[in-house]
């Protein structure tokens, strides 16, 4: 065996053979028609996700210090607004790296796809939803949640999706979560902004 494999590769590689039998030709097809869309929106997006994740970080930053300089309920209000952030923050940097994990072999997205095809209940309505995945950028995920919002899931393959590292994060309830997330880390920005500018301006109007 090579030094450099991950043994967690090989048992997903062993995990997914299994599953791959299972898989018609339609939707090996589409599977293999979407993956490399994913793959692009994925790899597009690495920069400005970046972008969006740092930008807040500075006045995080000054915010902080001036909330643990704060006295009384405007220090305990200060820190709780300030692990707000950071778990805002937390979570899009951990999703979006997760995400990029996912995209990173197009080949093993490929096949979980089809593997999330044949696990439901109306194949043809799953493949209908991935085959209308059009556009770039946070378009594909928040379009892709549209299209799956229409779609009827069940609970059994929810959960079963869940046992797919890659393919989950396109899918019902992940997709979901990662709009989410996205959204909120949007709103962190000017919403950092300007708590780090109201509580510069409170404290040195407090020392003045």
């Amino acid at each position: 065996m090579n030094a450099m494999t991950d043994p967690d590769d090989i048992g997903d590689r062993d995990r997914l053979m299994g599953l791959t039998e299972n898989v018609d030709d339609k939707s090996r097809v589409v599977a293999s028609r979407v993956a490399p869309v994913l793959v692009i929106a994925v790899r597009a997006l690495r920069i400005p996700s970046a972008i969006v994740w740092a930008v807040p970080l500075p006045f995080i930053a000054v915010f902080t210090v001036l909330a643990v300089n704060a006295d009384g309920p405007v220090r305990i209000v200060g820190l709780f607004v300030v692990v707000l952030m950071i778990i805002v923050s937390a979570a899009f940097w951990g999703r979006r790296r997760r995400i990029l994990q996912a995209a990173r072999d197009p080949e093993r997205l490929a096949t979980e796809l089809g593997i999330m095809i044949s696990l439901s209940d109306k194949a043809g309505e799953t493949r209908s939803v991935l085959s209308q995945i059009a556009g770039g950028g946070w378009q594909v995920f928040s379009r892709l949640k549209g299209l799956w919002g229409a779609t009827t899931m069940t609970g059994r393959w929810i959960e079963n999706i869940g046992d797919l590292p890659r393919a989950r994060y396109f899918a019902p309830p992940k997709i979901g979560t990662t709009v989410a997330i996205t959204v909120a880390a949007l709103w962190l920005i000017p919403i950092s902004v300007v708590a780090a500018l109201l509580a510069a301006i409170a404290t040195i109007a407090r020392t003045v």
